[in-house]
C-alpha cells in the first residue's frame, strides 16, 4: 500500500509540473488517448483547439519538431516521464532457492533422508548397536542421511544459481534488443534516428509501413495510413488513420500501410502499453500475495503464450473505459488473420525437450520404485524364512536387520532416479543460448533452441534474404527500345527530353522521402542506400540521368501532396498525386510491370509522344521485354503517369478508377544479386536433410532464375515451381474454394519455389506442411523473413528467423530468433548448436543411466548371492555424485562440429536414448 501511495504521489507531482511548464497534465493526455474515436476527435478539437492547439500547449512545432535543446528535453522527461516501462523486479536468489526447495524432485530425497535418519537410530531392546557388528560400522547409517541432506542443498543452490544466471542473461538480451530499437524523429527540421527510450512527449515522429509504435500520439500527417490494433483491441481488420477522422495512434500497434508523422502525447508508463503492463504486473503481484504461487519468468514464456496474451491485453484496455468508434477497413493485405481456410489444418504440437525429459524421469522413477520393492524383498524374504520359519526364533535384534534392508532399498531408489536431468537440460540450454548469441543468433524464445535442430523444411523469402540488400537498375525499356547492361553507363541511352523529365520527376516524388542515397565514405566504395532498396535503385537511375531528386522533393514537399496510394502487397503498386506549377494535377504510378501495364492504354514512343497501347502491344512487351528480364533474374518495375483536369478532379477514395487509363513511361529491370554465402548455406541445408523452399513476390521466371543460382532447384530435377494462382487452384476445392489437405499433400513435397505469393500464400504453405500426415512424423518448418508481410508465417512456423539489420519491427516481434548480422551462415551455426544440445543430453543420459543400472544390479546381485548389499549407502551416493558431476560438465558443454550436419534431423517422436 505504501508503494502504491508513493507512486500516486509521484504521479500527482509530475502532473503538476507538466501543467505548470506546458499547460497540460499527464492525466489530461491519458484521458484523451483513452477516449479516442469520434469522441476523441471532438474533445481534441473543442477542448484543446485541435492539433495546432495541443501543439502549442506542448510547445512543439508540428512541422520542424522540437529544438533538441538538452534543457527542453530534460524538462519534458521531468514533466511527462521517460519512454521506459520499468521491468518487473527480478526474483531474488533467496526466492529462487525457496522455489527450488519446493520442487518435488528435491522434496522427495529430503523426506527419504529424514526417514533414513530416524531409522538409523532405531535399536530394539535398548541396544546401541548390533553386537555382531563393529561399533564403527554401526554408526554409518546416520552418515548416509547426513550426506543426502548435504547433497540436496548443494543441488538446490546449483539449480537456483542456474535460474538466476538464466534470468539475468535474458534480461541482458532484452536490454540489447531495446538498445538496438531506434525510431525516426524530426528535430530542428532534420530527421534523426534515436533510441526509442529517448523519445519525449512533444516529439514529431516519422512513421512508415512496418513500424511498431513505441509511444502514443496523434497523426499530424497521413499518407494512406492503416494500422493493425489487434494487439490492443483484438480487432483483426486494419484501422484507417487520418488527421480529421481517427488520428489516435497507440503504442504496441503496427503500421501496416502508408506513412506519415505523429505528435507524441504519452510515453513509458503513461502510454497504453505502459498502463496495460502496469495493470498486469499489479494483477500478478496480487495473485502471488494471495496464493503464494511462483510466477513464470519472462524468459520462459513461450511464443504461443505471448501471442495468447492479446486477450488479456484487450480486457485490460476495455477495463480502462476505452471507447473506440473507428472506421474499420477490411484487411485485404493481412489475410492470414482470417482463419476460415486454416481451420482445416490440424496438427499436433511438438513434444518439447523438457517434456521428453520429464516423461523419461517419471518412467525411471516408476522403475526405481519397483527396484526398491524388489531389493527389499530379495533381502528380507530369505532372512525371514531363515530366522522365523526354520529356526522358529524371534529376537528384537532382527529389527535392526530389517531397518538396514529398508535403508539400502531407499538409498538405491534415491540413486536410481536421475533427478539431475532437468538440471543438465538447464545447463545445456543456458550454454547453448549463450554460444548462439555469440554466433549472432539472438534467441527470443527458449524452445527455439531445441526445435531448430529438428527442422525438415526452411522457407526463405527472396528479396533481402537470399539476395543482397542493394538493388540497381541494369536494364530499361524506354522509347520503344530495350537497353541492356546500363549499370556501368547511361550515356549511350537516347531518351527524349520530355520522357527524361517524366522519369526523373516521377521517381523523385513517387517514392518514400525517407529513401535516399548517401555518398560513399572512405571505408566504402559504393554509395549507401537508405530506406526501400527498390526505390533507392530507381533514385540511382535518376542520378545516372543527371537528375536531382532532392531538388524536386524540395519543390514538392509531402505536405502538399494531394493524395497518396501507398504500396502494399495486395495492390503491388504506389501512386502519388501532385499539383504541378502549371496547375496540372498529375498522378505518378510505379509497381509490378505486368500489373501496371494492364492499367495502361497509352505509351510514350521514341519521340516522347503518346501513342495507343493495345492488348496486342501488352502481349508483345510481355514476351519481348518482361519475360527476358525475368529470365535474367531481374525484378521488373513499370513507371506510368496520368494527368487530370484541375476542374474535374475524381473521388480520390475510388482508387480502382483513379489508378487506370495510365500512360506507360518506361520499364526498369532491377537486379538484386545473390548473397555470396547463399549457395554454400543451401548446400549445407540439403546435406543436413533439410528441404529448402523459396517464397517470393517476383514473377515465375525471376524466381526460377534465382532458385537455380542459389541451388534450391537443379537442372532436370522434378521440383515444382508454381505461381500463386496455380498453387491456389491446385490446393483448393472447386466447390467451395477452401483449402483441402489431401489436395495440398499432392503438391508440397515437390514444391520448391512459390512465385507471386501473398502473405496468405506463405501462411497457407507453412501451416499446410505442418499439418500434413503423409510422413510418419510431423514436418518441422522454419521461416526466414524480414518484412511485415512475413509476420504471419514467422509467427505460425515452428521456428521463425528475422533479419536483425533490415528486418522490420513487426517481423522481429513475430520471430523466435533474430539474425543480428543478417548473415545466413548464422542459421547453420544455430542448427549445429541445437543438434549438439540434443546429442549432449543424450550422451549424459546414456552415461547417467549406465551408472544407475550398474549400481542397482550390483545391489540386486549382491542381495541374491551374499544376502546383503555389497555397496553401502555412502558408497552409492559418492559414486552417484562424483559421476553425475563429471558427466554434467563433460557432456553439457560440448562444442559442436560440422559432423552434426551430415545426419538427418531428429524425429519428433524419437526417444532421447535408444
Amino acid at each position: 500500500m505504501a508503494t502504491k501511495k508513493k507512486s500516486t504521489d509521484d504521479h500527482s507531482d509530475s502532473s503538476e509540473d507538466a501543467r505548470h511548464a506546458f499547460g497540460i497534465s499527464i492525466q489530461e493526455l491519458e484521458t484523451l488517448m483513452r477516449t479516442r474515436g469520434h469522441e476523441g476527435v471532438k474533445e481534441l478539437n473543442e477542448t484543446y483547439g485541435g492539433l495546432n492547439g495541443i501543439g502549442q500547449k506542448l510547445k512543439t512545432n508540428l512541422i520542424n519538431g522540437l529544438s533538441g535543446d538538452n534543457n527542453d528535453l530534460s524538462a519534458r522527461i521531468t514533466a511527462f516521464g521517460r519512454n521506459e516501462i520499468p521491468p518487473k523486479p527480478p526474483r531474488t536468489f533467496l526466492r529462487l532457492v525457496l522455489d527450488a526447495l519446493l520442487d518435488v524432485r528435491f522434496v522427495r530425497p529430503i523426506i527419504f533422508a529424514i526417514i533414513l535418519f530416524a531409522l538409523s537410530f532405531y535399536y530394539p531392546s535398548g541396544d546401541t548397536f548390533e553386537p555382531e557388528r563393529k561399533p564403527t560400522e554401526a554408526n554409518v547409517a546416520w552418515i548416509e542421511c547426513i550426506i543426502i541432506i548435504i547433497v540436496v542443498p548443494i543441488v538446490v543452490l546449483v539449480t537456483a544459481f542456474n535460474d538466476w544466471t538464466k534470468e539475468r542473461q535474458f534480461r541482458d538480451l532484452q536490454s540489447k534488443i531495446e538498445l538496438d530499437q531506434k525510431f525516426n524523429v524530426i528535430r530542428e527540421s532534420q530527421v534523426h534516428e534515436i533510441p526509442i527510450k529517448d523519445i519525449v512527449v512533444g516529439d514529431i515522429c516519422q512513421i512508415k509501413y512496418g513500424d511498431l509504435l513505441p509511444v502514443d500520439g496523434v497523426v499530424v500527417q497521413s499518407n494512406g495510413l492503416k494500422v493493425d490494433e489487434s494487439s490492443l483491441t483484438g480487432e483483426t481488420d486494419l484501422i484507417k488513420k487520418h488527421e480529421s477522422e481517427d488520428p489516435f495512434l497507440l503504442s504496441g500497434t503496427h503500421i501496416m500501410e502508408g506513412n506519415g508523422k505523429m505528435l507524441v502525447l504519452a510515453v513509458g508508463e503513461h502510454s497504453q502499453m505502459g498502463m496495460v503492463n502496469k495493470l498486469l504486473c499489479t494483477i500478478t503481484e496480487e495473485n502471488n500475495d494471495n496464493n503464494n504461487q511462483n510466477t513464470t519468468t519472462d524468459a520462459d514464456v513461450s511464443k504461443r503464450q505471448v501471442e495468447s496474451g492479446s486477450t488479456t491485453t484487450d480486457a485490460a484496455v476495455n477495463n480502462q473505459g476505452a471507447t473506440t468508434l473507428q472506421e474499420v477497413i477490411p484487411d485485404d493485405v493481412n489475410q492470414a488473420n482470417n482463419k476460415d481456410d486454416f481451420d482445416r489444418f490440424k496438427f499436433e504440437e511438438r513434444p518439447s525437450l523438457q517434456a521428453k525429459l520429464t516423461e523419461l524421469a517419471n518412467q525411471i522413477a516408476y522403475a526405481g520404485r519397483r527396484i526398491f520393492i524388489l531389493i527389499v524383498l530379495v533381502l528380507l524374504v530369505p532372512f525371514v524364512i531363515e530366522e522365523f520359519v526354520q529356526r522358529h526364533e524371534w529376537s528384537n535384534k532382527f529389527c535392526s536387520r530389517v531397518v538396514g534392508y529398508l535403508i539400502t532399498g531407499i538409498t538405491v531408489f534415491v540413486v536410481s532416479v536421475p533427478d539431475s536431468l532437468p538440471l543438465a537440460a538447464t545447463i545445456s540450454l543456458a550454454y547453448t543460448v549463450k554460444k548462439m548469441t555469440k554466433d549472432n543468433n539472438l534467441v527470443r524464445h527458449l524452445d527455439a533452441c531445441e526445435t531448430i535442430g529438428n527442422i525438415t523444411t526452411i522457407c526463405f523469402d527472396k528479396t533481402g534474404i537470399l539476395t543482397t540488400n542493394r538493388m540497381t537498375v541494369v536494364q530499361v525499356y524506354v522509347g520503344e527500345k530495350h537497353w541492356e547492361n546500363i549499370e556501368n553507363s547511361t550515356k549511350e541511352i537516347i531518351i527524349p527530353a520530355n520522357t527524361k523529365e517524366l522519369i526523373i520527376e516521377g521517381i523523385s516524388v513517387n517514392s518514400n522521402y525517407s529513401s535516399k542515397i548517401l555518398p560513399s565514405t572512405e571505408q566504402e566504395t559504393l554509395s549507401k542506400q537508405v530506406g526501400n532498396k527498390s526505390e533507392c535503385s530507381l533514385l540511382g537511375f535518376v542520378d545516372a540521368l543527371d537528375g536531382n531528386y532532392d531538388e524536386i522533393r524540395t519543390r514538392y514537399p509531402e505536405e502538399k501532396f494531394i493524395h497518396v496510394y501507398k504500396f502494399n502487397s495486395a495492390r503491388k503498386n504506389m501512386s502519388t498525386i501532385i499539383r504541378r506549377s502549371d496547375s496540372t494535377v498529375r498522378m505518378y504510378t510505379k509497381g509490378t510491370a505486368e500489373i501496371i501495364l494492364k492499367k495502361c492504354n497509352t505509351i510514350l514512343n521514341r519521340n516522347g509522344e503518346i501513342i495507343p497501347f493495345s492488348t496486342i502491344d501488352y502481349d508483345h512487351l510481355i514476351q519481348t521485354v518482361i519475360e527476358p528480364m525475368a529470365c535474367d533474374g531481374l525484378r521488373t518495375i513499370c513507371l506510368a503517369y496520368r494527368d487530370f483536369s484541375p476542374n474535374r478532379l475524381p473521388d480520390w477514395n475510388d482508387e480502382t478508377n483513379v489508378v487506370d487509363q495510365l500512360t506507360c513511361i518506361c520499364i526498369c529491370g532491377i537486379e538484386n544479386s545473390i548473397r555470396p554465402e547463399v549457395p554454400n548455406v543451401i548446400a549445407k541445408c540439403r546435406n543436413a536433410g533439410i528441404t529448402v523452399r523459396m517464397i517470393t513476390a517476383d514473377n515465375i521466371n525471376t524466381a526460377r532464375s534465382t532458385a537455380l543460382k542459389c541451388g534450391i532447384i537443379l537442372h532436370n530435377d522434378n521440383a515444382l515451381v508454381l505461381e500463386s494462382k496455380e498453387f491456389n487452384r491446385r490446393i483448393r476445392s472447386k466447390s467451395d474454394g477452401e483449402v483441402e489437405q489431401n489436395l495440398f499433400d499432392r503438391i508440397w513435397p515437390y514444391l520448391r519455389v512459390l512465385a507471386r505469393s501473398s502473405p496468405q500464400d506463405k501462411y497457407v504453405l507453412v501451416r499446410g506442411i505442418m499439418a500434413s500426415k503423409i510422413n510418419p512424423t510431423r514436418e518441422v518448418v522454419a521461416v526466414i523473413g524480414d518484412g511485415t508481410n512475413d509476420a504471419p508465417a514467422l509467427s505460425e512456423a515452428d521456428v521463425g528467423f528475422a533479419m536483425g539489420i533490415q528486418g522490420t519491427d513487426v517481423a522481429k516481434q513475430a520471430s523466435d530468433i533474430i539474425l543480428v548480422d543478417d548473415n545466413l551462415n548464422s542459421i547453420i551455426k544455430a542448427i549445429m548448436w541445437s543438434r549438439n544440445l540434443y546429442d549432449s543430453i543424450a550422451k549424459f543420459l546414456q552415461f547417467q543411466l549406465t551408472i544407475n543400472i550398474v549400481v542397482a544390479l550390483c545391489v540386486f546381485i549382491g542381495a541374491c548371492i551374499v544376502k546383503d548389499s555389497p555397496l553401502r549407502g555412502v558408497q552409492l551416493l559418492w559414486i552417484y555424485l562424483t559421476m553425475n558431476t563429471l558427466i554434467s560438465l563433460a557432456f553439457t558443454t560440448e562444442v559442436p562440429t560440422e559432423k552434426l550436419l551430415k545426419r538427418k534431423p531428429y524425429e519428433r517422436t524419437q526417444p532421447l536414448i535408444s
